[in-house]
């Protein structure tokens, strides 16, 4: 059985290099693609492109939604199927202007990818996600140990993402330079922080727990005072490895060195939570737990718009819309009052 043809390697070179340095489009953005076209070449035994025709295209789309995930063993979700076929969609297009393609396609072929209303409809649909409310999070982080300074880091990263809701991606590069514990301020400086769309913008710490925001700044005096780390230091440095005293490799104090990922920082969130006996969370759902406290507590449209910026937001629609939605409980509360006294 084919594994690979020449000629699509060759293309789809070009297009992931399109999709990076004309399009601006993240690695993860690209590997979605891939996996992707992948798909379509594994069902069309690795066909040339030039062979393109819409009932291939149609009897993809009918094979796609009965094949299972590899991972779950289950049909794969209506989210996959949406952003495979939209993927698809936009490659083909791409490649319906390519030199020596042109003639293989005709106006509008690719829109034969598009997903069906149904799909796209339960793909985009927004669902309930759990967020945790502050109580919740000052009880996690107090069930938490501070013996060693690996301990003290834990607690300090979560207490980190309550107060200014960055983001994981943001979290592990930070440096010490970017945050003024006098000021309670944390630069997003898109040139060495990796936030989203690279947009640069100032958080001010959230204020939502006094004991939550003594925890960074005693963190940070730490860090500068009593290990004499500079401002190009990360702010949560990754673990170091070493051999204990039994001659087996283990945790040994910070590493001078940040996260490479995100990974054990949503670790630490997940066993923080568990210890609680609580859900684990996801990192994101910090940011509703601020917007959720912002609409509660935001007095006038001012404060809701320096709200809706601190979490770097340019709109209220945002945050307010999509981040502080009223959960299913208090919709039914609130609903069940309309016209009571």
């Amino acid at each position: 059985m084919r594994k690979h043809s020449p000629a699509n390697e060759r293309i789809k070179r070009k297009y992931y290099d399109w999709l990076k340095e004309a399009k601006g489009r993240n690695e993860a953005t690209v590997d979605q693609a891939a996996a992707a076209i992948d798909r379509f070449e594994a069902y069309s035994n690795f066909a040339d492109f030039r062979s393109f025709h819409v009932e291939k295209v149609k009897a993809f789309k009918a094979r796609l939604v009965e094949q299972e995930s590899a991972r779950t063993k289950e049909p794969l979700s209506y989210a996959t199927v949406y952003a495979t076929l939209n993927a698809l969609k936009t490659f083909f297009q791409w490649l319906s202007g390519q030199p020596g393609y042109k003639q293989s396609f005709s106006f509008g072929d690719w829109d034969y990818f598009s997903p069906s209303g149904a799909t796209a409809s339960i793909a985009k649909a927004r669902r309930p996600s759990r967020a945790p409310t502050v109580t919740e999070i000052r009880d996690v982080i107090g069930l938490m140990p501070t013996t060693t300074e690996i301990e003290r880091r834990d607690r300090a990263v979560i207490a980190f993402i309550a107060v200014t809701g960055a983001r994981v991606s943001a979290v592990v590069s930070f440096q010490l330079g970017h945050i003024d514990i006098e000021r309670r301020l944390v630069s997003q400086d898109a040139r060495d922080v990796r936030t989203k769309f690279r947009k640069t913008f100032e958080t001010w710490f959230f204020p939502i727990d006094a004991d939550l925001e003594q925890i960074v700044v005693d963190w940070v005096r730490y860090l500068l005072k009593e290990k004499g780390w500079g401002p190009k230091d990360p702010l949560f440095p990754s673990t170091n490895v070493g051999l204990n005293d039994a001659g087996q490799f283990g945790p040994d104090g910070l590493a001078r060195s940040p996260w490479a990922s995100t990974g054990p920082l949503r670790e630490i969130l997940r066993r923080a939570f568990a210890r609680a006996g609580l859900p684990h969370p996801n990192p994101h759902s910090f940011r509703q737990t601020l917007a959720a406290f912002g609409r509660e507590k935001c007095q006038g449209l001012a404060q809701m718009q320096a709200w809706a910026q601190n979490l770097g937001h340019e709109s209220l629609a945002t945050t307010f819309g999509s981040y502080a939605k009223v959960s299913p409980d208090e919709q039914q509360r609130l609903v069940r009052r309309v016209g009571k006294t």
